[in-house]
């Protein structure tokens, strides 16, 4: 069987015109384009330039005297760029922080966290005055002093108990038969038992007998100061404001707590065993 003569790539398509061939296949000739080409190259050149090739162009192309006169972004020859150079750039502006526009309010030492300088100096002699007054021996106190009279009244503090009778004499204190001194040794107990008739002012006009039992030291002197101050009541009862005012009237109700079951003490616990 005979075999088809095999064609010519160019019998299979469009077949270029022979002016067109003639100025391929010249060489070393001018390249002068043909009408067609012309038209080919004027459609290109007229279709719309996509924004990312025209950017890439803008970008690629030279600066200087060498730079299109088409592209006006580049600068132009012999301009000097040191205006842009002094302008100096923005600050950054930081995010606003919470909380910084708060005063700093550290308390420095020796000053009240809650009040001024001279709010303080206000404070304080205020409270110098109310302690002062405190300190003053209450001037209208009017106790019968005769020689028969006799005032009696019972303090407590804790478990401890105190009776006492108060009678007219030079400032002397006598507890179960023993001077105040000797019964209780210390300073403060002894200043406390004397505060109530120093507060009335008859500390050297009447003296002072007590029973005590029951509790321990302590606890008898904050009851004889108690029952002292009640048993001026008992002679006067005018007195009752100020020395309730002044907390002598006051029973203390402190005591020791009782004891848990299951536990040592009120609150002490047995030794934990893992164990």
């Amino acid at each position: 069987m005979a075999e088809e003569p095999r064609r010519d790539d160019s019998e299979q398509g469009e077949v270029a015109p022979p002016e067109e061939i003639a100025a391929e296949d010249a060489v070393g000739a001018a390249e002068t384009p043909t009408p067609r080409q012309a038209e080919r190259e004027q459609a290109i050149a007229d279709e719309p330039v996509a924004e990312s090739e025209q950017r890439a162009a803008e970008a690629s192309a030279p600066a200087g005297p060498e730079a299109s006169p088409a592209d006006e972004t580049a600068p132009a020859a012999g301009v000097d760029d040191d205006e842009d150079e002094d302008e100096e750039p923005t600050p950054r502006v930081k995010p606003e922080i919470p909380g910084a526009d708060l005063e700093i309010d550290i308390v420095r030492e020796g000053e009240d966290a809650l009040r001024s300088a001279e709010d303080a100096d206000d404070y304080d002699d205020g409270a110098t005055e109310a302690e002062d007054d405190l300190v003053q021996p209450i001037a209208h106190a009017a106790i019968d002093l005769a020689s028969g009279a006799r005032y009696r009244a019972t303090g407590k503090r804790k478990t401890a108990v105190a009776r006492v009778i108060l009678r007219p004499g030079t400032g002397a204190y006598t507890v179960n038969g023993r001077p105040l001194d000797v019964f209780f040794p210390r300073p403060t107990l002894r200043r406390l038992i004397r505060q109530p008739l120093e507060t009335v002012a008859y500390e050297e006009r009447m003296d002072v007998g007590a029973k005590l039992h029951g509790g321990g030291v302590s606890a008898q002197a904050g009851a004889l100061r108690h029952g002292i101050s009640r048993a001026l009541i008992e002679a006067d009862p005018n007195l009752r404001s100020e020395l309730k005012r002044r907390g002598f009237l006051t029973r203390d109700p402190r005591v020791k707590e009782r004891k848990k079951a299951g536990l040592k003490k009120a609150r002490k616990r047995p030794q934990f065993s893992k164990r």
